[in-house]
Parts: structure tokens; C-alpha cells; sequence
């Protein structure tokens, strides 16, 4: 190392990409973590991790309520008592923090606590103490974006929804990508008014059409209420603390909360990447495909990247590896990502990886779609799931998976079989050669393909 330096690599961000890098590096090269939030992240401390605990929470009512009936009876009462589900989540998530800091302490690895700003291509400040370091990697995630519109102070989001110590009556939702959907079925399955306000007619536009429309269909069931081709133009706060939400059309409605989920954002403004020569765009730091920024000892990884491949958790930790390993010279090849499956849990869930069904559509002649309504299957009808549907994507001349989307109660299993089919180049010929659990989604593999 050189004696000007006080690190080899200083990691901005504790969330799991920046984390696994720290690690990584940790055995040999000395490190510094740099937090201005809470130790661990987004996904354990406010995102993934505590809303798919009220998600299981949800689900279980859900799944005794298809049982009514059926087998188990006075289901039809089962109803979520908000504050001990919070609790719950709770009892996972207020150890985060210090545990992840304590494993930071316990492997040696130094760490901060506060926002860093670039003075120059090696050199951050943070509180008025500055870090030299040969090599950064930036990890600081991203952020929920506000819609700009008059009265936008009083929205709040997904984190203030995993945190409401009581139930509220009603909630409004602006967007209807994978956060509005999911925290809008957690709340109508626990007794919640929910309306969610769209500024076109479909959900989750990473999905195929034949998919969300009936998924949307599901949630309206359930009593979510949307509103197409509606767009929100202005919030206002009310003598009894609700908020009165204005529409383009001259509409009002009046909630308890008003959440916005119209995407997140790079989280990058407050580190003045001008300074260290770092160029951005709208969709966070701009870099090659060794993860390197246009300063080329400067790396990016997880969601404060732009890129076009999902910013998801698991993402991230693959990048923080890799950059990680790159450093270390342990690889020197460009980072191949493999395919990469992502899920929409919302009581079914909706999954997806690989090629999608448009592009398959798009070229017949190397494509093979069959997409089957397997509702009436024996592995959904013990679940009473008469509304799953799947739909395999094949290679019409080597006969492989490339692709497949699930709609279905067991989704996020089956599409790890799914993935794991893509990656290792496996078609239906490959199938006999295995025997799996029965019933199981495993076993049916090969009338799906």
C-alpha cells in the first residue's frame, strides 16, 4: 500500500453489495465502510427483508382463507392484527444494525458513520475527516423518487409503510411498479381501503400484459381499487391529519397516508462525483464492464449503478463480489451475469427470467412459446390456485429454456428451477434424467416444457 493512503479500498455504503465486497476484500487489503444510514442496508432494514415478513404474515391468511370450507372452517375470520405483525417484522429487523456492525468490527474491518463527499479521484470527506484511498467502491444504493408536485412533502413510502406502529383506514398509491403492488397487497389483505392511482392502464411493465392484467384482476378482487390513466396533481394535508390527494381530471380523495412508489432513484447526489471525475446519468453512475466509473479506480455496483440489468438484492451482492475479486486479481475477465429470475410477491406471486415472452413473440422462427393455464392442475388445485398460469420459453433449435414467467402461489420456487434449467443450457430432453419429490413444482417440470 502506498504511505499515502490510508486504505487500499474504501466500500461507500453497508448494504449487502457493499458488504460482500468489504468482506471479500477484507482477508487482504485494508478496508474502510463509509454509512449514513442504518448498518446493513435497504433490503434487511427497510425493503426486501421486512416486507416479505408481512408478506408471509399476509399470505398465511390468504392460503387458510382459500381452505374455508374446505377443510378448515371459520377461516373467513382470520384477520391481521397490524400492530403484533409489525412486531414481528420487528424482532428481525432492530438487530440489523448492530449486528451488521459488530461483524464489521469482529472482521477487522474499519467503518464510519456519516455521508461522504469526493474532494478529488482519492480523497472523501466525511464530517471534516478526510479518507484517502487508492481504490472506492461505491455502493450506496438507491432511493425512493417523489413525484414533483405541489403539496409532495406529505408523501410518504414504502419505508414509512413497513414502520406504521397502527392500521390506518385507507391508503392511497402513486405507481403501480413492484413496491406499490406488493405493500398494496399487504394492506388490502389486512383490512386496509387501498386506491392506487396510475398514470396509464397496466401494472408492473417489466411483465408481459396476459400476466399483470390478470394479476390486477386478482388484486381488484381482493378490493384494491385503481385508478387508470390517472395522474396525481397535488397533495393536501387536512385539519384532521388525513391528506387530500387531486387528480388530473379534477378528482379528490381523501386517505390516511399517501404513498409514493413511482421507482427509486440512484442514491449519488451528496457524493459530488464531479469532483473525482465520476460521470452519472439519470440512472446513477455511468460504468464499463468490469464495473469500473469513468475514474477507473472508482467502481460502482448494486442500484446506484445505470443499467439496464434488475436492480435487486442479489444483484448486487454478485457485482460486490466480482469487483471485489477483480481487485484482487482474481479475475480479469468482464463480469457475466447469469440469468437473473425476479419476483413479485403479491398473494400470487408473479416471477419472470430470461427472455421475455415479447421478444419471443417477436421472433417465431427461433422462439417456441407455450404458455398453459394450470389451474386445474393437480399441484394448484390442492393449493385452490384456479388462476395459475405459466408460460415456457424455448430455443426452437437447441431445444433449451430460455425463458418463463409464473404466475402461481408456488412462483418463486418454480422459477429457480426455471433459472437454474437457463443457465445450465437444459431442455425437456433433460428432464427424464431426473427424479423430484412428488407433488412438488419440481415434478411438474416436464409437462411444463
Amino acid at each position: 500500500m502506498a504511505n499515502n493512503f490510508d486504505y487500499d479500498v474504501v466500500v461507500i455504503g453497508a448494504g449487502p453489495g457493499g458488504l460482500a465486497a468489504a468482506y471479500t476484500l477484507s482477508s487482504s487489503k485494508k478496508v474502510l465502510v463509509i454509512e449514513n444510514n442504518l448498518w446493513g442496508g435497504t433490503c434487511p432494514n427497510f425493503g426486501c427483508d421486512p416486507k416479505k415478513m408481512l408478506y408471509s404474515v399476509v399470505e398465511s391468511k390468504r392460503q387458510a382463507n382459500q381452505y374455508d370450507e374446505n377443510g378448515l372452517r371459520g377461516t373467513s375470520e382470520v384477520s391481521v392484527d397490524w400492530p403484533s405483525m409489525i412486531k414481528f417484522k420487528q424482532s428481525y429487523t432492530d438487530k440489523i444494525p448492530g449486528g451488521t456492525e459488530s461483524g464489521l468490527a469482529s472482521s477487522n474491518i474499519d467503518h464510519v458513520y456519516g455521508t461522504a463527499q469526493f474532494i478529488d479521484q482519492h480523497t472523501v470527506l466525511v464530517d471534516n475527516n478526510k479518507y484517502q484511498s487508492k481504490q472506492f467502491i461505491i455502493a450506496t444504493g438507491a432511493k425512493p423518487s417523489i413525484p414533483e408536485i405541489p403539496g409532495a412533502e406529505l408523501f410518504d413510502t414504502s419505508t414509512e409503510f413497513l414502520a406504521m406502529p397502527s392500521k390506518p383506514d385507507s391508503i392511497g398509491i402513486v405507481g403501480a411498479g413492484y413496491v406499490a403492488i406488493e405493500i398494496a397487497n399487504i394492506a388490502i389483505e389486512s383490512g386496509i381501503k387501498v386506491d392506487i392511482f396510475q398514470h396509464n392502464d397496466r401494472i408492473l411493465s417489466g411483465f408481459p400484459a396476459e400476466f399483470t392484467g390478470k394479476l390486477a384482476e386478482l388484486l381488484e378482487k381482493k378490493g384494491v381499487t385503481f385508478h387508470w390513466n390517472s395522474s396525481v396533481s397535488q397533495l393536501q394535508g387536512t385539519p384532521d391529519g388525513s391528506i387530500t390527494l387531486s387528480t388530473n381530471d379534477q378528482q379528490t380523495y381523501t386517505f390516511n397516508h399517501v404513498f409514493a412508489a413511482v421507482g427509486r432513484g440512484a442514491n449519488i447526489e451528496s457524493l459530488h462525483l464531479d469532483k473525482a471525475g465520476v460521470q452519472s446519468n439519470h440512472g446513477g453512475v455511468i460504468v464499463n464492464q468490469y464495473q469500473q466509473s469513468t475514474a477507473n479506480n472508482i467502481f460502482a455496483i448494486g442500484d446506484a449503478v445505470s443499467k439496464s440489468i434488475p436492480k435487486l438484492t442479489p444483484v448486487a451482492s454478485y457485482e460486490g463480489r466480482y469487483v471485489a475479486d477483480f481487485i484482487l486479481e482474481r479475475k480479469t475477465d468482464p463480469i457475466i451475469f447469469p440469468a437473473i429470475p425476479h419476483t413479485v410477491f403479491a398473494g400470487p406471486e408473479l416471477s419472470q427470467v430470461g427472455v421475455t415472452l415479447n421478444e419471443a413473440k417477436d421472433d417465431p422462427q427461433k422462439y417456441q412459446i407455450k404458455n398453459q393455464s394450470v389451474g386445474s392442475w393437480y399441484s394448484y388445485h390442492r393449493v385452490l390456485d384456479d388462476s395459475a398460469q405459466i408460460a415456457t420459453i424455448t430455443d426452437g433449435e437447441q431445444g433449451t429454456l430460455v425463458g418463463a414467467v409464473v404466475l402461481s402461489s408456488n412462483a418463486e420456487e418454480l422459477i429457480n428451477y426455471f433459472t437454474e434449467m437457463i443457465n445450465d443450457r437444459k431442455g425437456a430432453k433433460n428432464l427424464p434424467d431426473q427424479i423430484p419429490v412428488y407433488p412438488s413444482a419440481a415434478s411438474d417440470l416436464s409437462y411444463l416444457m
